[in-house]
């Protein structure tokens, strides 16, 4: 198959995605890699959105359990996923891909304010949209973003990216006989206690029927493995 099952995807990345091999902040190579399985994907007429965590710089929950004001450190952390998303957008544009980074928090002197529709022209005209900021409000994780973003936009389809190929029984790293699963239900999710996403971003996209689906965005081509329909990574759905 060379044509996409999806018209419109937004894929979530997280902070530590960025790190490499490095353990802390930003690898150039790693970037330049995400940016050249975007484009690929961007060119099959996909409509592109993205939402960057900040964990590689700053995590606002981590602050927070050290001492910090939890809605300072939250805010900090929102300034670190704008940091990650000019550093996407510098990549994907030096790839060739039309870039607009949009925040949820007023930074307009480096990227543009989030507004719903705006975003929306900005995918149908086939740039990339990175969001960035989080929701704008303290206590609520990158997750939970990329979760309102996509029912916002109205993705498709809501794309986890992660370390490992899907969402299993146990840690595989630790447990050789964790198993794979391939098909979830939100509510197994919940009930069983799956580390998939956090479960105020489960319960938001249970609500609106939005699948998500994990996989691992070190395997080259997995991205567009998936979206062309292979079987990849792991599949959450109503049941």
């Amino acid at each position: 198959m060379t044509k996409p099952i999806y018209r419109r995807i937004l894929l979530k990345l997280s902070g530590e995605g960025l790190m490499g091999s490095a353990d802390y902040g930003i690898d150039p190579a790693v970037s330049r890699r995400l940016a050249r399985e975007i484009r690929e994907v961007r060119e099959l007429g996909v409509e592109i959105a993205l939402v960057v965590g900040g964990g590689n710089i700053f995590r606002g929950a981590g602050l927070a359990a050290a001492g910090m004001d939890r809605v300072t450190a939250d805010h900090m952390g929102m300034l670190a996923t704008v940091m990650n998303a000019l550093a996407l957008q510098d990549a994907l544009e030096q790839a060739g891909v039309f870039t607009r980074v949009m925040s949820a928090i007023k930074i307009n002197q480096v990227c543009e304010d989030y507004i719903r529709r705006r975003a929306i022209r900005h995918l149908e005209k086939g740039r990339v949209v990175v969001f960035a900021a989080g929701t704008g409000n303290p206590f609520f994780t990158t997750d939970s973003a990329a979760s309102l973003r996509a029912i916002e936009v109205d993705a498709d389809i809501m794309i986890k990216a992660t370390k490992v190929d899907g969402v299993y029984s146990a840690d595989p790293v630790r447990d050789s006989e964790a198993l794979r699963y391939r098909r979830l239900t939100f509510d197994e999710v919940l009930d069983r206690k799956l580390s998939v996403m956090d479960a105020t971003a489960i319960v938001l996209c249970r609500d609106h029927g939005l699948s998500i689906q994990v996989f691992d965005m070190t395997h080259p081509g997995a991205l567009m493995e998936l979206v062309l329909g292979a079987d990849v990574g792991t599949i959450v759905e109503r049941g």
